[in-house]
């Protein structure tokens, strides 16, 4: 008897130290983030990161400074050209973090991504389309339909899969499949288009399909905010759903879950979430599908931990590779796209070689 209540007293041990490591994981990634964005705010003007800080409490409190002063210009600069950057970075990368560690566990698959359903391909289309038709970045009528056109092209397959997948055998593989068919369709549409391009159009399209958070500006946050938000919140409620889509189709239905329903809500939110953030910012690549694959090695893959960790280390990586696209470019600046596909391709192979040996929670 003695021995019994030993042996739960250190497994409720153990579980508190387990549940604290967890905590402090996410905790870290947090002030990191905190620290990013201060020293994001000081490259430019030169202003040190504790000075940031306080013009942006000061502007948030209402603090008013004398017309075209020195902290006036600090103030108005902080505020209209750097933080709307840092904010759709963070919201950008949350979002696709999040939509990534959904994905991976309803189609229990570790190479899923919020690509995977053919998003980006549709959203290329769209864009390059209204490129092709002859809308611009350089009127606000031009960058709203470009924005426009991307959204509606990235809903086209997204909803595709899950339309057909209400016809067919639901599975996982399935989805892929079919996922994977409209991504060259609609590749080889925007294909057909760029080479009917003139040099001008064609330059705009490439630089878009990059991804890149220039130029973003205040009007760009409120949607990806509100659905980033709203698709963040529902996924968060549906970790232990999660949990069990990750055990298998019929593990999932045998404990309750309607599987094929749970699946077509979490699929129509993720083509939101990731339509609302990539017809703004460009298709940024590896977010969605190495955030998740690092927080699993660290602190295990309860869904619990992992989506949560996923809406804080998501927003730190893309603003420290939004940060080092301008930090290491001369003239202008790297698109962020370009950074994360040059890190993101050797930080996942190194996962998959660490995973192989044995580090960090399986899949």
């Amino acid at each position: 008897m003695n021995n019994r209540i030993i042996s739960e007293d250190n497994l409720i041990t153990e579980y508190r130290k387990d549940i604290l490591k967890k905590i402090v994981f996410i905790l870290i990634c947090f002030f990191l983030l905190i620290l990013v964005i201060g020293y994001t705010c000081t490259i430019t003007r030169g202003v040190s990161a504790l000075d940031s800080y306080k013009y942006i409490i000061n502007h948030l409190l209402g603090c008013e400074y004398p017309l075209r002063s020195e902290e006036w210009w600090m103030d108005f600069f902080i505020w209209n050209s750097i933080l709307p950057r840092i904010v759709v970075a963070i919201v950008a990368g949350a979002s696709l973090a999040i939509a990534g560690a959904m994905m991976q566990s309803i189609v229990a698959n570790p190479l899923a991504d919020p690509y995977t359903t053919g998003i980006s391909s549709g959203a290329s289309f769209g864009a390059v389309a209204a490129i092709i038709a002859g809308m611009t970045f350089t009127s606000v009528a031009g960058e709203y339909g470009i924005v426009t056109n991307a959204f509606l092209g990235a809903l086209i397959p997204a909803f595709g899969v899950i339309i057909i997948s209400r016809f067919v055998r639901s599975s996982p593989v399935t989805m892929i499949l079919i996922g994977i068919t409209f991504s060259y369709i609609f590749n080889a549409l925007t294909t057909l288009m760029m080479i009917t391009a003139d040099e001008d159009d064609l330059q705009s399209a490439f630089l878009w399909q990059i991804g890149s958070m220039n130029g973003m500006i205040w009007s760009d946050v409120p949607i990806m905010l509100i659905v980033c938000f709203i698709g963040s919140t529902f996924i968060l409620l549906s970790s232990n759903k999660l949990n069990l889509m990750m055990m298998g189709e019929d593990n999932a239905k045998c404990l309750g879950l309607n599987v094929s329903q749970f699946r077509t809500v979490c699929l129509f939110l993720l083509a939101l979430m990731t339509a609302s953030v990539i017809s703004f910012t460009g298709i940024i690549g590896f977010v969605g599908l190495i955030v998740p694959h690092i927080i699993r090695m660290i602190i295990g893959s309860n869904n619990r931990f992992v989506l949560l960790g996923s809406l804080v280390l998501g927003p730190l990586i893309l603003l420290t590779a939004d940060l080092a696209s301008r930090l290491l470019s001369v003239e202008g600046e790297i698109p962020v796209g370009v950074i994360m596909s040059f890190v993101g391709g050797p930080a996942f192979l190194i996962l998959i070689l660490m995973g192989k040996k044995g580090y960090g929670d399986a899949y």
